[in-house]
């Protein structure tokens, strides 16, 4: 596939993950996808989970039952890039939330997704995990 239509492929998936609907949000992972986040960070050790989930149904199951049990309301992404090369595609965001103990969220990413023929096959995920950790579980 082009590097335009990656670029699709991934803003479509995005806006997939706010329906919570999980049989569209399947659709656009390989069954053998992994999505890898930085270790220790605040959401995976708030809800008890993994840095790095594999499969799409790990995948799936955390976009759609994990996520809303930690980003509560007022979920919001605005997004500064999509660039594309080829099968990977970099995806530049700030999202904000109110989180469960009812501190405001704001942190930056970026996202890494390599497709795999026209599926997201691996995402690799880059946040301030020190400002996460504040958010989620206070101090300095």
């Amino acid at each position: 596939m082009t590097s335009e239509r990656n670029r699709e492929v991934v803003k479509r998936a995005w806006r997939s993950f706010s329906t919570r609907d999980e049989d569209l949000i399947a659709t656009f992972f390989t069954e053998d996808a992994e999505w890898l986040a930085p270790l220790g960070n605040a959401t995976a050790v708030a809800l008890g989970g993994t840095h790095h989930m594999v499969s799409r149904d790990a995948i799936v199951r955390f976009l759609t039952i994990e996520f809303p049990r930690m980003f509560v309301s007022d979920v919001a992404v605005d997004f500064r890039g999509f660039y594309a090369d080829g099968d990977v595609v970099v995806v530049e965001e700030t999202m904000q939330a109110t989180l469960a103990n009812g501190n405001a969220y704001r942190n930056d990413y970026c996202f890494v997704f390599e497709l795999r023929d026209g599926l997201i096959h691996r995402v690799r995920e880059y946040m301030d995990t020190a400002n996460g950790h504040r958010m989620v579980f206070g101090g300095v």
